[in-house]
C-alpha cells in the first residue's frame, strides 16, 4: 500500500496523466490489493471521496457517491471483474472500471445540478414537479419512483399531492403499503393543484 500511495503521489506531481485516471487506477489497485480482511470496498470508496476532495471535486459533499455506486451495483461488480483480470500479472485493462467511476462522478454532478435548479422553487413548484414526473412517466409508478424523480420533495408532500389527485380521480392507487403502485386515470390532465 505504501508503494501504491507513493506511485500515486508521483503521478500527481508529474502531471502527465489526467488526475481522474490516476484516481480510478488507484481505486482499482486498492480493490485488487485487498489489504483488509473485510471492508475493502467501503475503504476504497472513502479513499475515492477523499481523493476527489483533494482534486477539488466536492460533489460528494452533497450527492452520495456511495449511493450512486450502490444503485449501479451490478455494473460496479462487472467492471471491477473485467478490470481486475490479470492484475496480479500486470496484464489487466483498467478502462472498464475507469469508465464506470467517471460515469458515477458525472451522474453525481448531473444530480447536483438538477437539485440546485430546484432549490429556490416558487410556491407550488414542488407540486408541479411531482405532477410533471407523473405525467412524463409511462405506466404505473410508486411513491419511491416519484421520490427519485423529485429528490427535494418530501415523502409527506408527495403523499398529499397523490391524495389530492386521487380525490379528483386523476390517479388511482392499485394496492396498499409502501410498495403500492399508482396509475393515471382517464381523467388525467395537467392542471392546477395547490
Amino acid at each position: 500500500m505504501k508503494t501504491l500511495v507513493d506511485l500515486y503521489q508521483e503521478g500527481m506531481n508529474a502531471q502527465r496523466i489526467p488526475p481522474l485516471f490516476l484516481l480510478a487506477a488507484f481505486n482499482l489497485d486498492v480493490l485488487c490489493i485487498h489489504p483488509f480482511r473485510d471492508g475493502n470496498g467501503r475503504v476504497s470508496r472513502l479513499l475515492l471521496l477523499l481523493q476527489c476532495y483533494h482534486l477539488g471535486l466536492e460533489v460528494g459533499r452533497y450527492i452520495s457517491i456511495e449511493r450512486l455506486i450502490e444503485q449501479n451495483k451490478v455494473r460496479y461488480y462487472e467492471t471491477l471483474e473485467q478490470s481486475s483480470q490479470g492484475w496480479h500479472d500486470g496484464n489487466h485493462d483498467p478502462w472498464s472500471y475507469t469508465h464506470f467511476l467517471l460515469f458515477v462522478l458525472k451522474s453525481a454532478y448531473r444530480e447536483f445540478e438538477r437539485r440546485l435548479g430546484e432549490m429556490n422553487a416558487p410556491k407550488g413548484e414542488k407540486t408541479r414537479l411531482v405532477i410533471h414526473a407523473i405525467d412524463s412517466g409511462y405506466g404505473n409508478f410508486s411513491v419511491a419512483d416519484l421520490q427519485r424523480e423529485c429528490p427535494n420533495v418530501s415523502m409527506d408532500m408527495i403523499r398529499r399531492i397523490l391524495k389530492k389527485l386521487q380525490s379528483e380521480q386523476r390517479v388511482a392507487c392499485l394496492g396498499r403499503g409502501r410498495n403500492a403502485q399508482w396509475q393515471k386515470t382517464g381523467k388525467w390532465e395537467l392542471g392546477n393543484i395547490e
